[in-house]
C-alpha cells in the first residue's frame, strides 16, 4: 500500500495504512540525541498499536501517560500535571513527547511541548480522522479555558506527523462523520472540484475504503497547508479556516464540551449557519445553499443533529461568542461563503451580538 510523504516548511506528514511503522527511522532522523521518550496516549487506543509503539521504540527509556480524551481534560490543571512529572523525571530538550490520540491530545501533548525548556521535541501520531485531516496540521497547540475553547496556547510544529489510516478502524460513524465535517470544509472554502469529488465519494470516505479515504485525507492536508504555510500566526489568510468554527465553538461550550455534540458535528451545523446568514445578506446564491444542503440530507451529515439546530439553542450559544480568539473589537468576525471553493476575505463581515441574535431569528 502506497505511504504518501506530505512535505510542510518545517516538517512533513505521512499518510497511509501502517505508516506507523516508520516511526522508529523518523525518531533517529529527528532526535538523534534523544534516551527518553514520553507517550502521551488516549486510553482508547487498541492495544496492538501500543505493541507496535513499544517494539518500534524499543532502544528508548519508555514512558506511557494515559489519559480519558475529552475536551474537559484539556486544561491547564492536565498540562501541570504532565509538566511536573516531566521535570520529575528529569526529561531534556533533547529527549520527545509523542502524542497518540485525536485532537484533544495532539493540541494539549503540542502546548506541553511548546512549553516544558521552552520547547521539547514533538511527534504527533493522530489516532481520529478529525486530528489526521486537521488539528495535526498548522502548528496550533492549546488548552481551553472556563471562557471559551483554545484560548491559552501557543503556535508549535511537531518534527514530523504520522498518519496512520488503520488506526482508523476502531472508530465509531459518528467519529468517522466528526473528521469529515473538516473535509467537507475544506473543499468547501477552497475547491469546487474536491467538494464536487466529494458529492459522489462521501459514503466511501465514511466506510474507510482505504484508496478513497487517503486520497482524500492527503487533500485536505496540502489545502489546509496552504492556509497555515502562509499565515502560520493567523494574522489574515489562516482565518478562512474558521469558516463555520464561530458558532461550532459556541455549541460546545453551550453544551459543555459533552458527548451531546462533538467538535465536526458543530461545524457542520456552522457551516450551515454561516451559509444561510450568506444567503440571506445575498454574499451567495440559493443555488450555492441548495448544494451544500443536498450533500448533508443525502449522506444524513445532521440527521440527529436536530435540537441544536433549534432556534433557541443556538441563541443561548451565541453569548458565548464574546471570548472568540479571532475577536479583535466588540464585533464578532465571521468568515462567509461567496460560492463553492470560495470564502469572504477576513474581517470583511462583523456582527454585534444583538446583530447574530436577529440574523438567527430570522433564519430559524
Amino acid at each position: 500500500m502506497k505511504i504518501n510523504r506530505l512535505k510542510a516548511k518545517d516538517y512533513s506528514i505521512i499518510i497511509g495504512k501502517n505508516s506507523l511503522t516508520s516511526l522508529a527511522s523518523e525518531v533517529k532522523s529527528h532526535c538523534p540525541k534523544c534516551k527518553k521518550i514520553a507517550v502521551i496516549i488516549d486510553k482508547k487506543i487498541p492495544k496492538k498499536f501500543l505493541t507496535t509503539l513499544r517494539k518500534n521504540l524499543k532502544k528508548y527509556k519508555l514512558l506511557f501517560f494515559f489519559v480519558s480524551s475529552s475536551e474537559k481534560i484539556k486544561n491547564l490543571d492536565q498540562t501541570n500535571l504532565l509538566v511536573n512529572k516531566l521535570l520529575e523525571l528529569n526529561f531534556n530538550r533533547s529527549d520527545l513527547i509523542i502524542a497518540l490520540g485525536g485532537g484533544v491530545v495532539g493540541d494539549m501533548t503540542g502546548f506541553v511541548a511548546s512549553i516544558f525548556k521552552r520547547g521539547i521535541n514533538f511527534i504527533n501520531l493522530p489516532s481520529t480522522l478529525l486530528s489526521q485531516v486537521d488539528s495535526c496540521i498548522g502548528g496550533k497547540t492549546g488548552v481551553n479555558s472556563k471562557y471559551g475553547k483554545n484560548l491559552i496556547g501557543s503556535f508549535y510544529n511537531p518534527k514530523v506527523v504520522i498518519s496512520d489510516t488503520e488506526l482508523l478502524k476502531s472508530l465509531p460513524r459518528r467519529e468517522i462523520i466528526c473528521g469529515y465535517a473538516e473535509i467537507l470544509k475544506h473543499a468547501i472554502i477552497n475547491d469546487k472540484n474536491f467538494f464536487n469529488f466529494l458529492k459522489k465519494n462521501t459514503e466511501n470516505i465514511i466506510l474507510l475504503e482505504n484508496k478513497i479515504l487517503s486520497k482524500s485525507i492527503l487533500k485536505s492536508c496540502k489545502i489546509k497547508l496552504n492556509f497555515t504555510e502562509r499565515d502560520f500566526k493567523e494574522k489574515n489568510l489562516r482565518m478562512k479556516l474558521n469558516f463555520g468554527h464561530t458558532f461550532a465553538h459556541a455549541l460546545e461550550i453551550q453544551n459543555k464540551y459533552s458527548n451531546k455534540l462533538n467538535h465536526g458535528e458543530a461545524v457542520l451545523i456552522g457551516m450551515l449557519i454561516a451559509i444561510k446568514i450568506s444567503k440571506f445578506n445575498n454574499i451567495c446564491s440559493a443555488k450555492t445553499l441548495d448544494e451544500v444542503e443536498n450533500l448533508y440530507k443525502k449522506f444524513s451529515l445532521t440527521k440527529n443533529l436536530s435540537k441544536h439546530l433549534k432556534r433557541n439553542e443556538i441563541l443561548k450559544s451565541i453569548k458565548f461568542m464574546k471570548n472568540d480568539k479571532k475577536k479583535d473589537d466588540e464585533k464578532i468576525s465571521f468568515i462567509l461563503l461567496n460560492n463553492i471553493g470560495k470564502t469572504s476575505i477576513p474581517g470583511k463581515f462583523k456582527y454585534k451580538i444583538s446583530q447574530v441574535k436577529n440574523l438567527v431569528k430570522k433564519l430559524f
